[in-house]
């Protein structure tokens, strides 16, 4: 099985006035295999960081990152991205973008094509495959980013605020789309989100993380991922222990929020 696994994250920044900002401290984490983790925390306190690290994009001070046992150091086709904007590629096609990865991998064109159309068809965009981006909304070019990273079959899907820019009823149809591709394609997901109800809907493993310097403050086992995958999201925050964990969060995170400003004020 490909763990994903984290010893002792560490990461600092050197400032040009000869200060530093220490993000992220001993951060510990193992995934499994097909697991779904969300990330949550106050501003400032590492979450996207420690994405970047996972993803290769920045090296930690110290500590060491590494995927079914093997050591990462860079960027890698393991680990797919998809960011909070698309990042697409505006003057393609839709079918052009998410052929894009299997295209320089080498892949026969016959065989593209066909995974191609199999993602198009599931994220619900084969009848816009031949539309350029710039034709499509938020939530189309969102499914388009997903369809693409999934194109490339990474073991580990790593999302940065993915839906955050999203209106609410789109927003809604896109966390039901992600548990769906999550179920059906056993993929690791690590998501980050501001939105505490985004983050119990989409996390069976939910990380609080503490203010910076970054750690992880508390670590919750969640049901709501698994039922929402056959059931009306909706219907899901109705679960009597969904409002009450929603609510411990929400005051977990507020405190660290307060706790922040009270050092701002003294510095």
């Amino acid at each position: 099985m490909s763990n994903l696994a984290l010893d002792k994250i560490s990461m600092r920044f050197d400032l040009p006035n000869g200060s530093s900002v220490q993000a992220l401290q001993d951060v510990d984490l193992n995934l499994k295999e097909g697991e779904l983790m969300s990330v949550l925390g106050p501003s400032g306190c590492g979450k996207t960081t420690l994405l970047n690290i996972v993803a290769g994009f920045l090296a930690p001070t110290s500590g060491t990152v590494s995927l079914g046992g093997e050591r990462v150091s860079g960027p890698g086709p393991e680990r797919g991205m998809v960011f909070q904007q698309g990042a697409l590629f505006e003057w393609m096609s839709v079918r052009e973008n998410v052929a894009f990865g299997p295209r320089m991998k080498g892949m026969p064109k016959g065989e593209a094509n066909e995974i191609v159309e199999h993602l198009l068809d599931t994220v619900g965009l084969g009848a816009f495959k031949d539309k350029a981006v710039y034709e499509l909304s938020g939530g189309m070019q969102q499914r388009v980013a997903l369809a693409r990273c999934l194109a490339n079959d990474p073991e580990v899907i790593l999302m940065d605020e993915p839906l955050g820019a999203l209106d609410a009823l789109t927003r809604e149809k896109m966390q039901g789309l992600v548990l769906k591709l999550w179920r059906e394609t056993g993929k690791t997901i690590i998501l980050i989100t501001h939105s505490v109800e985004e983050a119990l809907l989409l996390g069976e493993r939910l990380l609080v993380m503490a203010p910076r310097p970054g750690r992880i403050h508390r670590e919750y086992n969640l049901p709501f991922a698994d039922l929402g995958v056959n059931a009306d999201l909706r219907e899901v925050k109705k679960h009597p222990d969904f409002g009450k964990t929603r609510d411990e969060i929400l005051s977990m995170i507020w405190d660290m929020e307060e706790e922040i400003m009270g050092r701002t004020e003294e510095a």
